[in-house]
């Protein structure tokens, strides 16, 4: 699979597209341990105003999405799994007309809905258009496993947390995320509490 931008339903600034791209994918279930460390990724991702590319669509990545927009020069790319609605244009006009979102679809307006096959189509387009991964979990054998073996996703790097519950990821090659900078200092513990600013 090989996607052309250009065969692409788009709203925003396409331009977002030949940036290097972090994809973020987290499995909907998800143990509660990796919520801080994805958080303090997030933090450093918008402090190095990395283009993050993802569907935005389990909890964890929603609410990583909702931080991003915060930055002011925060590229992001939001594949969806739907049609682009008018409401977007509404919701995101700010971000939109600022030139740092772009929101992209293979998928006509009239589709309003995502099922389990617009879904995988959607994934499969946020992997190809990625250069990297960033995945703090995911369900063993589930829907994220399954496309980290596509062949979109093949020899592309993958970055985790040094959790015991991320063995999988690790074994298949996945490296571990350590903050950097000034953000080397927080640690992931799970006992910590949660950034307040996050």
């Amino acid at each position: 699979m090989s996607i052309n931008p250009e065969e692409l339903r788009t709203l925003g600034n396409p331009a977002l597209l030949r940036q290097p791209k972090t994809a973020f994918f987290c499995s909907r279930q998800y143990p509660e341990a990796i919520e801080r460390p994805t958080y303090v990724w997030a933090l450093e991702q918008r402090y190095d105003r990395t283009c993050i590319l993802s569907g935005f669509h389990s909890k964890l990545e929603q609410a990583v999405f909702r931080y991003l927009l915060q930055g002011p020069q925060q590229p992001i790319i939001y594949v969806l799994g739907r049609g682009i609605q008018p409401n977007l244009r509404f919701e995101y006009g700010t971000e939109i007309e600022a030139g740092r979102l772009l929101f992209l679809t293979p998928f006509e307006s009239n589709v309003r809905t995502i099922t389990d096959e617009t879904a995988e189509i959607r994934n499969l387009i946020v992997a190809d258009l990625a250069d990297q991964f960033f995945v703090p979990y995911m369900t063993a054998n589930g829907n994220i496993d399954r496309l980290l073996n596509h062949p979109v996703a093949k020899g592309k790097p993958i970055l985790t947390l040094d959790l015991p519950m991320n063995l999988p990821l690790l074994q298949r090659g996945a490296s571990v995320y350590r903050p950097t900078g000034a953000l080397g200092r927080v640690t992931g513990s799970p006992t910590q509490p949660r950034p307040p600013a996050l």
